[in-house]
């Protein structure tokens, strides 16, 4: 019993640093859950971009006229911001679908985002709006960190490699 106990301590305190605490069976389930989580995020996340980018697209004088009278893109003229942000919100999603360069499209999302937020006037920046660009964020940080996961083109071209 108290190897059982011990056992679960163990499981429940790994800071993840050394896969082998864990027991076998938990440290395959558990690798399996990170590639399935990694998925999702980068699902979710391309998601996101990708039909903001398409929305642009719809409507591009609408979206020059944004760019030029609305948003406060720093350090880039109006017109070079529009067109460089939506290229980023259609191009790195595909990538983050793929699980290709899957850290430099998580940094790549995370600095898009980062330029949307600090973009909008501040008095348009609900907490709401602010939650969710902390959280996708902080996804695309995870992507960045971490990789696109099993389930990615990067795997299968490492595995391909070696």
């Amino acid at each position: 019993m108290k190897a059982l106990i011990s056992a679960a301590l163990r499981t429940f305190t790994d800071p993840g640093l050394q896969p082998t605490r864990m027991p076998v069976l938990l440290d395959t389930l558990v690798n399996r859950l990170q590639s399935l989580a990694l998925l999702a995020a980068r699902f979710y996340v391309a998601k996101i971009f990708f039909f903001s980018g398409l929305t642009k697209l719809r409507d591009w004088s609408s979206t020059l006229a944004l760019f030029n009278d609305y948003y406060q893109v720093p350090l880039l003229p109006p017109a070079l911001a529009a067109y460089m942000g939506t290229a980023g919100e259609l191009a790195i999603p595909v990538l983050l679908v793929l699980g290709l360069a899957g850290r430099f499209a998580g940094a790549g999302l995370f600095v898009v985002n980062l330029m949307a937020a600090l973009s909008l006037p501040a008095d348009d920046f609900s907490p709401a709006a602010e939650a969710q660009h902390t959280l996708w964020g902080v996804l695309a940080v995870v992507i960045a960190l971490w990789g696109a996961g099993r389930w990615s083109v990067d795997r299968w071209l490492a595995t391909r490699a070696a």
